[in-house]
């Protein structure tokens, strides 16, 4: 009796953007636990420069060392990426003839930010005709971009904070009137990339009358993207909730919230605090069971409003007027062991390698193409 082919999983990882180095380090994690008698892992990389390539599992390559944090580096052999089904990747390799890659059961798009989590991959993956985990094209793009998803949870009456969006046009040419909106906020101010992640390019403004402190912001997080938003801040705690699609067709699953607790030294929770610091997590969150109830009611809701898929983890304030916020939600959030959703999910009853393997299997069942 010929042996059962394994399960073919490309995991996909790096990328153009400024979290090239994060997915990486979430590629290391979620390798580590894919079951490789059921799997076959197929490890592709994207450079900063976008170039595709056949990469290595190595997990010490993928791993936060002494501080240096990993990237994929182009030493593999290249791909040649088709845009139909008709055809495998290509793999092109120095001095030999070019070589089918084999077919691909399932993508695993760990792609975190622009050109890879906001839809455009995931488009990409419609078009090869190959099944991919995660949230499809639209839901990854309205989610990927914080004015969209914020529009979107006000329209299905999802309570958020306030906001301003700052496209590049807007503030170039209405500068004046931006600026305006932007003192009806208050006092404190978080100034991010609108379809920025993992914190990178965040300022927070602590007196909204600081009009030089309002434009150096924007500044700031316009080296990371033309387009801004300017958010309220919402006095209170920070919570966070893991979202995973139903395995029966249902209403989705929903973790055990976590509430965020900054190191010392911090003033909120931006990239160094995330990655690189004692910033520690309690989960469950010590809150009123009708609170948790509803966190885990609001993220199941916010996870169908956008049309997600797959997995999310949607953060919250739990504000000291004793109303719950939906702040954004993540189609692709932070994978290694150590991550919150993980963690939230192990605290649910869900281990890691139970957890990526329930990821496979959802992307597994899904036809290939237009979802």
């Amino acid at each position: 009796m010929a042996e059962q082919r394994k399960i073919r999983v490309a995991v996909v990882f790096g990328g153009r953007s400024t979290e090239h180095e994060i997915s990486c380090v979430t590629a290391g994690g979620v390798i580590s636990a894919i079951d490789t008698d059921r799997y076959e892992i197929v490890p592709i990389g994207i450079t900063r420069q976008g170039e595709w390539t056949l990469s290595s599992a190595e997990l010490e390559q993928l791993a936060i060392v002494d501080g240096r944090l990993p990237e994929v580096d182009g030493s593999g052999p290249r791909l040649a990426v088709p845009f139909s089904g008709a055809a495998d990747l290509m793999v092109l390799a120095d001095g030999q003839a070019p070589r089918p890659l084999g077919g691909i059961d399932v993508v695993l798009p760990l792609l975190h930010g622009p050109l890879g989590e906001d839809g455009t991959v995931q488009g990409l993956f419609e078009m090869m005709d190959v099944r991919y985990a995660g949230a499809g094209v639209f839901a990854s793009a309205a989610s990927m971009d914080k004015v969209f998803m914020k529009a979107l949870f006000t329209g299905h009456g999802i309570p958020t904070g306030r906001y301003v969006a700052v496209p590049d046009r807007a503030w170039r040419g209405e500068r004046k009137r931006v600026l305006d909106d932007i003192a009806e906020l208050g006092a404190t101010l978080f100034v991010k990339p609108a379809r920025g992640g993992s914190s990178m390019g965040i300022t927070k403004v602590s007196d909204a009358a600081d009009t030089d402190a309002v434009v150096a912001a924007i500044e700031s997080a316009r080296e990371h993207d033309p387009k801004v938003i300017v958010e309220a801040a919402v006095p209170g705690r920070e919570i966070e909730c893991g979202v995973l699609e139903s395995l029966d067709g249902g209403a989705p699953d929903t973790s055990l919230p976590a509430e965020i607790h900054v190191a010392e030294g911090f003033d909120f929770y931006d990239f160094q605090a995330k990655y690189l610091s004692t910033s520690t997590l309690s989960i469950p969150a010590d809150l009123p069971a009708e609170v948790v109830a509803e966190i885990r009611r609001e993220a199941a809701r916010t996870f169908e409003a956008l049309g997600c898929e797959g997995l999310a983890r949607v953060d919250f304030f739990y504000g000291d007027d004793g109303r719950v916020y939906v702040n954004e939600i993540n189609t692709l959030p932070g994978f290694t062991p150590s991550s919150a959703f993980p963690q939230m999910w192990a605290a649910s009853g869900v281990d890691y390698p139970a957890l990526v393997d329930r990821i496979i299997q959802t992307g597994l069942r899904r036809a290939p193409g237009l979802r």
